[in-house]
């Protein structure tokens, strides 16, 4: 195999591929490479896990169709570290020279035996807006739990809702939830998928510049064991959690007596500063609310307390309720706007934050329970 590529877009194909690759030690060598494949002018890059493939295509000037694997992270850092302009692979039986102006690198490959077959990518089902997608995922995913021992709650739900899709995230403190309008892609007499979160925080990478392109769209196709989704060349499959999702529905409070309407930045500011007193995962924020504005508190035995007042619109019963800081801002954060509503039941009961004007978005969080 030889071919040449500019150095930033192979750096690109190579660092995007590398992220399905596995960490961890694994039974197979071949896993820690990924797979370099020139057939004419198109390059394939291919990284897998087995859980997570991630396949990039881009175009290079070919020079001798053929394949390796090359060590994924070390393949990339040398392509990076050389100077700006062309840079050459060729390979020959065990080794990979990399080459670019006065700069050569001679690494050795793994087997290409080893590495995994991998079926081609199936064809889109459904094109979703890429601007939807990468925000509903940079405000769902947060909220999926990081603790493998639980690995249902490690995954978010992908389920039929209405005329759209509907994801939903928890680590069973919080719940996160967002709508998406436009055709469901799940097979029919499926009601719903489990995706596991890493793979959608990878998706999410893909997309930084959605929000730029209003036309981008993001294709998406479901089979019996796993997703693939295809933006820019590059198409990220992953293998789906069997499981049933807990009933996040019966969470959800029927309705809120009282409501606080607050400037999101205003609001995020003072959190984060009352937040400096806190020391562990265990000291809350107290949200003392009242007509006309809300008191934020943090007591810290150790350290010493903090409160500031914001201003806002409170509606309903005077109310204190406490909440992990951390999950609170995350919350706040992901809301679209410059106002956040905050709608409590009691200081015992979850309690949502959403925008003001549309409910596609809800961010519900239990507090904690406080003398």
């Amino acid at each position: 195999m030889k071919f040449r590529c500019e150095r930033d877009t192979l750096v690109d194909a190579l660092t995007t591929a590398s992220r399905a690759v596995s960490s961890r030690g694994s039974a197979s060598a071949a896993l820690s490479g990924v797979r370099v494949e020139a057939e004419g002018n198109r390059l394939t890059v291919v990284g897998t896990d087995l859980d997570l493939t991630v396949r990039v295509e881009i175009e290079a000037i070919g020079l001798d169709d053929g394949a390796c694997v090359a060590p994924a992270r070390l393949a990339a850092d040398i392509v990076r570290s050389l100077e700006p302009g062309a840079v050459t692979f060729d390979s020959g039986d065990d080794e990979l020279e990399i080459s670019a102006a006065r700069s050569r690198f001679v690494v050795r490959t793994y087997a290409v035996e080893d590495f995994p077959v991998l079926p081609e990518p199936r064809p889109d089902q459904v094109a979703i807006p890429a601007a939807s997608l990468a925000e509903a995922l940079r405000q769902v995913v947060r909220a999926a739990s990081n603790d493998d021992a639980r690995p249902l709650l490690t995954g978010v739900l992908v389920a039929g809702e209405g005329d759209g899709i509907r994801l939903v995230a928890t680590d069973s403190y919080r719940l996160a939830l967002r709508d998406l309008a436009g055709k469901s892609p799940l097979p029919e007499g499926t009601e719903q998928i489990l995706v596991p979160a890493r793979a959608l925080t990878e998706l999410q990478r893909l997309l930084p510049g959605a929000k730029d392109d209003s036309d981008a769209t993001v294709g998406f196709s479901v089979g019996d064991l796993d997703a693939t989704f295809a933006a820019a060349g590059v198409h990220l499959t992953t293998r789906l959690l069997d499981g049933k999702f807990p009933d996040y529905r019966q969470l959800i409070p029927p309705g809120y007596p009282n409501q606080l309407r607050v400037g999101k930045e205003a609001l995020l500011d003072a959190l984060r500063r009352v937040r400096l007193l806190v020391r562990d995962n265990t000291t809350p924020v107290r949200l003392s609310m009242r007509p006309g504005g809300v008191e934020l508190t943090v007591v810290s035995q150790e350290v010493g307390h903090a409160s500031e007042d914001v201003d806002a619109d409170y509606e309903g019963e005077e109310l204190t309720v406490a909440f992990n800081p951390s999950y609170l801002i995350d919350g706040v954060e992901a809301v679209l706007g410059d106002e956040v509503v905050l709608e409590t039941v009691d200081a015992t009961k979850p309690s949502t934050v959403r925008a003001p004007d549309h409910d596609d978005y809800r961010y519900l969080l239990m507090p904690v329970r406080v003398s």
